[in-house]
């Protein structure tokens, strides 16, 4: 009875996650942060996720098509070998975390996922790849905390995995002052790793 009505437009995103043992690695060597940085707006740790191609504000019809040709791809692609390794921020307001291991394959698969995004009709404005999962934001008085935050995490090496599946990513519909939210709208496995 409280469903909401799906959303003519959407903020969409191509993207892979890590698994929920990496991910639970990083929250414990952040867990100083969180008390450390209070005021600092932490992503949920479900939210994580290293975008590919973050496509925009796409009308909810475009989405078939996407998951059609996604699902079609993502098999013929090799899962990939990563791990978080330290942090980093961007213009002091943007706290992330590094991605390590296969690089090359991860340029490789966001250059052929872009390129099958705009096969299926589909432009969106295009920024150089720079792999890294966004963990919190700082609000504008607030010129401090990130840099700190990413010098604790200069030490952290966490463990190697695997990303297996390739997903199509949604904002939530609320657009309120809370953060945004984003839920899979599918995924689908990638195909063994190179060499396998």
């Amino acid at each position: 009875m409280n469903e909401q009505p799906e959303p003519s437009t959407r903020r969409i995103f191509v993207a892979l996650a890590p698994p929920d043992e990496a991910k639970d690695e990083l929250a414990r060597a952040l867990q100083p942060a969180y008390d450390g940085y209070p005021r600092l707006r932490w992503n949920r740790i479900e939210d994580w996720h290293i975008t590919l191609a973050f496509l925009g504000e796409l009308p909810t019809t475009a989405v078939p098509a996407l998951r059609t040709a996604l699902a079609a791809f993502a098999p013929e692609q090799p899962a990939l070998h990563l791990g978080l390794r330290g942090g980093g921020h961007f213009d002091d307001r943007l706290l992330w975390a590094d991605i390590d291991g296969d690089l090359e394959g991860l340029h490789r698969l966001a250059t052929e996922v872009r390129a099958l995004v705009r096969s299926c009709g589909v432009d969106f404005l295009t920024r150089p790849l720079r792999p890294h999962l966004t963990l919190a934001r700082a609000r504008r008085d607030d010129p401090a905390s990130v840099p700190e935050a990413a010098a604790a995490l200069d030490g952290f090496h966490g463990r190697p995995w695997r990303a297996e599946r390739l997903h199509l990513c949604g904002s939530n519909t609320g657009r309120g002052p809370g953060p945004i939210h984003y839920r899979d709208l599918d995924s689908w496995p990638l195909g063994p790793p190179e060499g396998s």
